[in-house]
């Protein structure tokens, strides 16, 4: 199975990506398909042996919809920019990269212009005897009733011509079966203009037959304002929309504008700027302030300070050197370094998270399907509402001109734009939002299941702690006072290869302690080790093995069991036939672990720790970090075994981990989610992935999709709750008992301010921070 992905264009609302699917779906060797009104996109996964993507652009196309791959449309640009980029290299100059937007032809600030420029105007004619405004004297009174008409109707016609968009691809679209947005506005702003042109020429025989009183009825009826409003409030709707959805893609674009066009790097010892698509693995490339980092690398030389706001939302610059690993998007500060790239073109942290948040925005929140389901028959439901609300007046003894004037109101009051942007904005901005908090959503549906995550599980060793065993106590019972105890404890453990036998030597090492040469070293394999220094044979290792050596362990255990008991590992450590004291060594806990279990119990999550350490251990790092509960000794696939059991008692799970190990966990968890980027294998498994190890990252993105899901579920409600009481109302339910209908020009307003108002709803998720728990 391959997937691709597809740019659509000619989409105007929700009905139109649900038939687009609908079409596609029904292609032999398709498996999976799914259209984002917001990101004009299409991803199908197929069956190549069955199916390509041509044949499913031509599908698309087929249509009346415009479809192209996205590689197709890539290396078109890449071609372009390449050309473009060649003259330039020969005069010298650095070439210019692609915009990171393509170009896209748009002329809807003009199609607006225009329409403001004759709609008001008419807006003014038709209106201006109401209210009494001055008007010119050959378009008043009856005599002059067809110059009246005729002024309106040339008036109108450019504002038709203008916007002839929404009859091309509407009454295209209604010929296919498959009426959309542009449907509804073709047939009500039609029918207004047609119904005026027939008002026209009756005004025209009846001023001819000097029937004044008939002339006088039909001007009641004249609708070309009302059809040049529709069209100039949906065009400003539309212009409105358009303008507030570039808004939801502000993260992504932001990201984008990191990536630097070119960069400098080392060839046969000279510094030569290429475009950054030329730099390959192995090459060198050079830092200097203020330039940003172009891809992942290591630095071979050189110190500097570089911030990584724009990966991992961490505000302090951090000091690099020789060794340290530096991401793309990264900018130096301050020093000159050399980094040896790593990781280039789409490989690079950034152009994964790019693609991540792309996939996230074009996934389908499962919310989603409700709106998707109505979508698939919202249009014909109107088109008969109106149809019937006509016929329905005209029954009851109303004019013609009054039942056409509610029809037309019902057709484009109606929404569907609103139901089709509900979820995909909020999922936009929810997305790009973490992104730049070092959140990384894979998917809309991982984004909306944090939402119902009511116990969070935590993995110990690189999650709740450092992964790193440290020396925590020393503790002598002996003449010896603690560096001496500690030189000695070091220089026995220094032949060993423990992990936490290195960390002794480490601490002596880093206190400026010289440690001292022994002799005949043994190690006792799951007991501790023993060597002679200066002739005094010493013991390092568990109570059991000093009593083997004879050693009284009793005042050593009154100090051993409290340090165990707060889950630090004792090293007891005795020479010339007596107990010297303790070195105690600790995962230690993480200085924001307890800050982010306490926010996750803020939000009302249950918090589990899972490790392989023994009991004792565990409940000393569990009661330090404030953890519910623990499961120790566990081996990887027992701590999938409790994620199911957790999952069995009706909990809904999010698996916090780090680590190869941790990856079944992570995909069995209702979400997963990888601290700290984690292995390639824990990204690989996980739903969410954390660019920092900060374990308050984890509360971010619950709290974030808390947020998102929230936002998405208003703009549901007000999608529906809009069309719900606005088709009524525009259909003359409240005529009979308050006399009130609803104006076609004022139900265009309406349904405008209905679409943009759930993008700028989506929009308040720019306003989510760090902190707060909301």
């Amino acid at each position: 199975m391959k997937t691709e992905k597809f740019e659509i264009t000619g989409m105007s609302c929700s009905a139109c990506s649900a038939h687009i699917e609908k079409r596609v779906s029904s292609l032999p060797g398709i498996s999976a398909v799914q259209v984002n009104l917001l990101t004009n996109s299409m991803t199908a996964t197929f069956d190549e042996g069955e199916l390509s993507p041509e044949t499913i652009a031509s599908a698309v196309e087929g249509e009346g919809y415009g479809a192209r791959p996205v590689s197709q449309a890539r290396s078109q640009s890449q071609a372009h920019s390449q050309s473009q980029s060649a003259p330039a290299r020969e005069n010298g100059e650095p070439p210019k990269a692609a915009s990171a937007k393509a170009a896209v032809s748009d002329d809807s600030p003009f199609r607006l212009a225009l329409s403001v420029a004759f709609s008001l105007p008419l807006m003014y004619l038709a209106m201006g005897h109401m209210f009494h405004w001055p008007l010119p004297a050959f378009v008043l009174g009856m005599q002059n009733a067809l110059v009246f008409v005729l002024a309106q109707f040339f008036l109108a016609l450019p504002v038709a011509l203008v916007n002839r968009v929404y009859f091309i691809r509407g009454f295209r679209n209604l010929f296919r079966l498959s009426p959309n947005m542009d449907s509804l506005i073709a047939i009500g702003s039609g029918a207004a203009l047609a119904y005026g042109t027939y008002i026209l020429f009756a005004v025209a025989a009846a001023q001819g037959r000097g029937d004044m009183t008939t002339v006088h009825d039909l001007l009641e009826s004249l609708y070309f304002e009302s059809a040049a409003m529709i069209l100039t409030l949906i065009t400003l709707g539309k212009f409105l929309e358009d303008r507030a959805k570039r808004r939801t893609t502000d993260a992504i674009s932001r990201l984008l504008d990191l990536r630097p066009e070119t960069a400098t790097i080392l060839r046969e010892g000279l510094e030569v700027t290429v475009p950054v698509s030329e730099i390959r693995v192995g090459d060198f490339v050079t830092l200097r302030p203020g330039n940003a980092v172009p891809v992942d690398g290591t630095i071979s030389e050189g110190q500097t300070t570089v911030d990584v706001s724009a990966i991992t939302g961490e505000s302090i610059p951090l000091d690099k050197g020789p060794g340290d690993q530096l991401w793309s998007a990264s900018i130096n500060l301050s020093g000159y370094a050399v980094l040896r790239a790593d990781r280039v073109g789409s490989d690079t942290t950034l152009a994964r998270i790019i693609d991540l948040v792309n996939e996230a925005a074009s996934s389908k929140a499962p919310v989603s399907k409700l709106a998707d389901r109505l979508s698939a028959f919202f249009v014909p439901v109107v088109m008969a509402l109106a149809v019937l609300t006509g016929i329905f007046w005209l029954a009851a003894g109303e004019s013609a001109g009054f039942a056409l004037s509610l029809a037309i109101s019902v057709l484009v009051i109606s929404c569907p734009c609103a139901l089709g942007l509900a979820t995909p904005t909020a999922i936009m901005v929810g997305t790009g939002r973490g992104a730049r908090n070092g959140v990384l959503v894979k998917s809309a549906e991982a984004l909306e299941i944090t939402h119902a995550v009511d116990t969070v599980v935590l993995d110990k060793t690189g999650t709740v702690t450092t992964g790193k065993p440290s020396v925590t106590d020393v503790v002598s019972i002996s003449e010896l006072d603690d560096n001496e105890l500690l030189t000695l404890a070091a220089s026995v453990e220094a032949l060993s290869e423990h992990p936490l036998g290195i960390a002794i030597v480490k601490e002596a090492q880093r206190s400026g302690l010289n440690l001292k040469g022994v002799e005949n070293f043994r190690a006792h394999v799951g007991k501790g080790v023993e060597g002679t220094v200066g002739g005094v044979v010493y013991v390092a290792g568990g109570p059991a093995l000093l009593q083997e050596r004879g050693i009284d362990v009793s005042d050593l255990m009154k100090v051993l069991i409290p340090i165990a008991e707060q889950g630090k590992t004792p090293f007891c450590f005795g020479g010339g036939g007596r107990a010297l004291g303790i070195v105690a060594v600790a995962d230690t806990i993480k200085g924001e672990s307890r800050e982010a279990v306490a926010g996750m119990k803020a939000l009302g999550l249950k918090t589990v720790m899972l490790t392989g350490d023994n009991r004792q251990t565990a409940e000393g790092i569990r009661a330090a970090a404030g953890i519910d509960k623990a499961y120790s000794e566990l081996l990887p696939e027992h701590k999938v075994d409790v994620i199911r059991s957790l999952q069995a008692e009706g909990r809904t799970v999010a698996m916090i981990g780090d680590g190869i190990n941790d990856a079944p966990a992570l995909t069995a968890a209702d979400v997963g989610i990888a601290i700290g980027a984690g292995t390639d294998i824990a990204v690989e498994a996980a739903d969410v992935v954390l660019m920092r190890s900060d374990l308050r990252d984890a509360v971010t993105a619950l709290r974030l999709g808390r947020s998102t899901l929230r936002n998405v579920k208003q703009n549901l409600f007000w999608a529906l709750i809009y069309n719900a009481l606005g088709i009524p109302v525009a259909a003359g339910i409240l005529y009979p008992f308050f006399g009130i209908t609803l104006n076609p020009m004022i139900a265009a307003a309406a349904m405008s301010f209905s679409s943009v108002s759930v993008v700028l709803n989506a929009l308040r998720l720019n306003f989510f921070r760090k902190g707060a728990l909301k």
